[in-house]
């Protein structure tokens, strides 16, 4: 609501300025006053057109109040200083509206790709790769369309490196340090769902063994080495033994990871493959592309002789000229000199086909059903190869995935510099809308604090106790595996439940610890802003009380147990809004202290729209995650403050209700799209 009369206050004032100034502003500021007694919207605008008009700032401001004060939803507008326009709105007015859930459409036309998780299938999920989920998720679905919003059309993906590195070397350690061949990795699966034990578990202390025993022998290293890349080279080729192998592995620790995942709420619309981007020679057709228009060249002299490379963005974006003596040292190698292509290469083509650039599309398969749509994974065309049975091949998705118009890739931010190489290859090709269109969500690591790394059963030295974070490694066997710590997290809130609802039956108490500690997990991972380090802490996680998803969570069980023990439907006491007079009933209800602390959790609710604009623009779910403090803290203040049951005037109880009822349905909405659920009691 509150954005709904920002669009309507900058109307009127961009008419205002062309009728009496005959001048136009790209942009109005407006400003959240920092005390509410100064009003609801502060606008500097008298400053930013006192230089062109050529007046004072408040001669300006004087100018222009009595039009502004005529804006829709504004009671009066204050000078304040030199010329700030204070206004202060219609209370009355604004909190029939909301009542009616009237509020600012968020959302627009195009397709955007949102792509997240990306773990290597060669190991259970660890707490580091939650936090690329779980902000991924939070994102997609502040984009989608729900009951709130239009949103955008979105599609989501999880890109599955099945021919890298990592997947060789459980290949690796499966073959050399096993003894196993395919016939013998298939009983070992067998054997292993058989007793109940987790392949991405059994995966998790191979992989570690594997990375000690290429530096175990020191006299063999060399030799290890090259067993390790002629393996890489075998899965890149496929159609031999260690390629099927490396798929076995592979495609049965990504449905456990999309198992993990899902425990969070978080699910998939397709997995492209690296194998298929291989097979289907994406990366051919976007070489020839490259070099028929000049971006990717052969290099004759120097370090990079016989290279093929591209010049750096960081060069070509400050217009550094190439010298005419020498070879650019500096530019970025796509194809090394042994004929193989790098990370970035690869990564062009892929982007290219995201952007329906590249002429080419995957095969699908259906993977996996969720309760509401398909989950797709990439094939090459008409054929279901390497999948486990029971994958439905030869079937298509209504258009693919690869026309998007904005494109979001949540990566670490150890890739910043890979992914400006391969977003300023699209401008360089002639692709500058969707270079522009090209957001990295880059994200700092996650680490465990002291505390945490102990209760999990690590032993610390002197020195890692002191730390502020223990930093975890998937090669070393150190971390929390994710559903470890999913499983923590839940039977912690249990404990709770346990002793705060011992009359509730056991299902209801097990939704409800579910609910909690998967919130709880949730938030934590989502208030930090994206480049922050977080040192993660069950203890912290869990607080019933601070800055945490179950505080949030207790403001809208809280509000909810208003409602059972007065008996009324939330949506009747909102409902009930209409019947009462602005001027007469609801006025001076809003009026004063008290009635100024019933406002505020209206005016922090109304804010809703605008933080999730805002939170979009910077793609930053520790926008939304904050605002949800903010909300559940305020309604909690006005919790303690009016009694709302023991109301006896009518009129004063309805205001107080429908406050309520607006507090909550807002912090369910913004909870949702953080992908926290609110439990049926805390």
């Amino acid at each position: 609501m509150y954005r709904t009369l920002q669009l309507q206050l900058q109307t009127t004032i961009e008419a205002l300025l062309k009728e009496r100034y005959q001048i136009s502003l790209e942009n109005l500021a407006m400003e959240l006053p920092p005390r509410i007694e100064l009003g609801e919207i502060a606008l500097p605008l008298a400053f930013e057109l006192a230089k062109r008009l050529k007046k004072a700032p408040r001669i300006i401001a004087q100018e222009i109040q009595a039009a502004v004060a005529n804006a829709p939803g504004v009671a009066r507008v204050e000078i304040a200083g030199a010329g700030y326009l204070n206004l202060k709105l219609d209370r009355p007015s604004m909190v029939k509206r909301m009542a009616a859930d009237e509020h600012a459409r968020v959302g627009g036309g195009g397709f955007r790709l949102v792509e997240h998780t990306s773990i290597n299938p060669n190991k259970a999920a660890h707490v580091g790769h939650l936090r690329n989920a779980i902000l991924g998720d939070s994102f997609a679905r502040m984009l989608k369309r729900d009951e709130y919003k239009p949103g955008w059309e979105t599609g989501v993906q999880n890109y599955i490196d099945n021919t890298g590195v990592q997947v060789a070397d459980i290949v690796v350690a499966i073959t050399e340090l096993q003894g196993m061949s395919l016939d013998g990795v298939r009983a070992w699966m067998a054997a292993l769902r058989s007793s109940g034990t987790r392949l991405d578990y059994a995966c998790w202390d191979l992989y570690a063994q594997v990375s000690q025993w290429y530096q175990a022998d020191a006299p063999r290293v060399a030799e290890r080495r090259q067993i390790r890349l002629d393996t890489l080279h075998a899965i890149e080729a496929g159609g031999n033994e260690k390629a099927e192998i490396a798929d076995l592995i592979a495609t049965g620790v990504l449905r456990r990871h999309l198992e993990t995942m899902e425990r969070l709420g978080i699910e998939y619309d397709f997995l492209p493959r690296e194998s298929e981007i291989l097979h289907l020679h994406f990366w051919e057709t976007a070489r020839a592309l490259m070099v028929q228009r000049g971006v990717l060249y052969l290099e004759t002299a120097g370090k990079n002789k016989g290279c093929w490379v591209m010049r750096r963005a960081i060069s070509a974006a400050a217009g550094v000229e190439l010298s005419t003596d020498g070879p650019d040292e500096d530019a970025k190698i796509i194809i090394r000199s042994n004929g193989t292509v790098t990370y970035v290469g690869k990564d062009i083509a892929y982007h290219l086909w995201k952007f329906g650039l590249l002429g080419k599309d995957f095969g699908y398969a259906k993977f996996r059903d969720y309760p509401t749509h398909t989950c797709w994974i990439s094939t090459v065309h008409g054929a279901g190869t390497g999948l486990a049975p029971g994958s439905e091949a030869g079937v298509h998705p209504a258009q693919g995935y690869g026309h998007a118009d904005a494109i979001y890739n949540v990566i670490d931010s150890r890739q910043d510099d890979p992914q400006t190489q391969v977003k300023e290859s699209l401008r360089a090709l002639g692709y500058a809308e969707e270079s522009d269109a090209y957001t990295h969500l880059n994200y700092a690591f996650v680490g465990l604090t002291a505390r945490t790394a102990q209760e999990l059963g690590y032993g610390l030295s002197e020195e890692d106790r002191a730390r502020n974070f223990i930093e975890v490694s998937g090669r070393k066997g150190f971390g929390v595996k994710a559903d470890d710590l999913i499983d923590r997290m839940i039977e912690a809130a249990r404990k709770e439940v346990d002793a705060r609802h011992p009359d509730l039956d056991e299902a209801e108490r097990a939704a409800i610890a579910r609910t909690i500690g998967v919130g709880a997990l949730r938030y934590f991972l989502l208030r930090f802003t994206r480049n922050t380090v977080i040192a993660f802490d069950y203890q912290d996680a869990l607080a019933f009380d601070g800055e945490t998803g179950p505080y949030a969570q207790y403001a809208a069980v809280r509000a909810a147990n208003i409602f059972r023990k007065a008996g009324v439907q939330e949506s009747d006491a909102l409902e009930a809004m209409a019947h009462l007079d602005p001027s007469q009933d609801l006025a001076p209800l809003l009026e004063g202290e008290d009635g100024t602390s019933v406002w505020e959790v209206w005016l922090t609710a109304s804010r809703l729209s605008l933080v999730l604009e805002q939170a979009i623009a910077a793609a930053e779910p520790a926008i939304l995650a904050r605002y949800a403090f903010l909300l559940a803290q305020q309604f909690n203040n006005f919790y303690h403050r009016h009694h709302i049951l023991t109301e006896t005037d009518a009129t004063r109880k309805t205001l107080l209700l429908s406050t309520a009822a607006v507090a909550r349905r807002e912090l369910v909405r913004v909870l949702g799209w953080l992908g926290i659920g609110v439990p049926s009691a805390m």
